[in-house]
């Protein structure tokens, strides 16, 4: 086992695509770190780099202290688990394993030795004899696992491996992956597009985009306080609603105005932003997560001054919760640009005009996280409460959070 520095990683190639720009990261020993984002963002690029499958165009990868620039993969003292299991289809389970081993002259008391314990630790004792061939996806991810387990290394290097099996298989070697890491506490890079992955899998989570490390923390804190609009939008599910608004005091109150909308600002929402009264009369971009607004007529509780009036455009029932699309009128934005919203003209039946507006187009998309006994219905009025103190504010010119550290 040992920690992972990354000092100025990049990578460039020789048509000038920069993939991997100044990446600085610190793993600790034993540490479950995933990398997460979209295809391109240099997250494979950069594992392929720690591995040595890659080379190092600039700054540095240190592996138990040691820089490792210029050694070949095999001395580097790590295992890759691959996304394809690439295993060789005329040897049984059991010698997969212990090729690695084989290959290094390892004797072959001590290799059967190694397989058996790892076979037992991954229940494949039974398979051991089979061929790749009569195995199912689990089974043959296992066996890579195994391959890996038996070597011993420093370090787990991990690319998508669950990216082949069914959703409840992923779900089940998710765990699986989890638990073998948490027992054997090996260091452990793990490469996924997969935000669920990566936020029910890793101690930290580190996001990218286009070559750059956006934010890296524990899940929960990426989720909570997200450092920019990208790490916003891409963590959650569904993703955050983002709309451009305002900030406005009126009767010794602070609230967010947005289109014909407004809500109410709490104590706790201003204090966990510092800095959001300068945005008084400013644009700013409102954040609001679905789970965060809920049908009013499921609440024990109701606050006028945090609900919206929506036209629940699309209901979709997913069994222990229902998610409710509507449009709202005004600004969308996204992390890449803003949008603005037509010009709707006013009509005094509210059903009407929001009707209207979703036919023309006009408005931002939004979905809202209800539970499972709420009133929606489509093409119906609803009133829904915003649960105002787990708002986010972000800049709407650098993205970057307001009051971020």
């Amino acid at each position: 086992m040992a920690e992972i520095n990354l000092e100025k990683l990049t990578k460039v190639y020789s048509d000038g695509t920069e993939a991997v720009t100044e990446l600085d990261l610190e793993i600790a020993n034993g540490e479950f770190v995933v990398f997460v984002g979209p295809s391109g963002c240099g997250k494979t690029t950069a594992l392929r780099m720690i591995a040595g499958l890659e080379a190092v165009t600039r700054g540095s990868v240190r592996i138990g202290g040691h820089v490792v620039n210029d050694l070949p993969p095999k001395d580097r003292d790590i295992a890759m688990v691959f996304q394809n299991y690439a295993l060789y289809p005329h040897m049984n389970a059991g010698d997969n394993m212990g090729f690695a081993l084989k290959m290094r002259g390892v004797p072959r008391k001590e290799i059967e030795g190694r397989v058996r314990e790892a076979a037992a630790i991954l229940g494949l004792t039974e398979s051991l004899k089979k061929k790749p061939r009569t195995l199912s996806g689990g089974q043959r991810q296992r066996v890579a696992m195994g391959r890996a387990i038996v070597r011993q290394p420093q370090a787990f290097l991990m690319d998508e491996p669950l990216s082949n099996l069914d959703a409840k298989l992923r779900v089940e070697m998710r765990a699986e992956i989890a638990r073998l890491q948490r027992d054997l506490h090996v260091t452990t890079i793990y490469v996924t597009h997969d935000q669920t992955e990566a936020m029910t899998m890793g101690d930290r989570v580190a996001v990218m985009r286009s070559g750059h490390l956006q934010q890296v923390e524990r899940p929960q804190v990426l989720y909570e306080r997200p450092r920019n609009l990208f790490v916003a939008e891409f963590i959650g599910s569904p993703a955050m609603n983002l709309v451009l608004g305002e900030i406005a005091r009126s009767d010794g109150d602070v609230w967010v105005e947005f289109g014909s909308h407004r809500l109410r600002l709490v104590p706790s929402a201003l204090e966990s932003h510092p800095g959001l009264s300068e945005y008084e009369r400013r644009n700013v971009v409102l954040g609001i997560r679905p789970e965060d607004i809920e049908d009013a007529s499921v609440l024990h509780e109701t606050h006028e001054d945090q609900q919206l009036e929506i036209l629940c455009d699309i209901r979709e029932d997913m069994g222990s919760e229902v998610y409710a699309h509507f449009n709202l009128p005004a600004e969308r934005v996204t992390s890449k640009e803003v949008v603005e919203a037509s010009v709707v003209e006013e009509v005094e039946d509210e059903a009407t005009r929001l009707a209207a507006e979703r036919a023309r187009g006009v408005g931002v998309p939004f979905v809202a996280r209800l539970d499972r006994m709420t009133q929606a219905r489509e093409q119906q009025p609803l009133v829904v409460e915003v649960d105002v103190r787990r708002l986010h504010f972000f800049d709407p010119v650098s993205g970057l959070r307001v009051g971020a550290d």
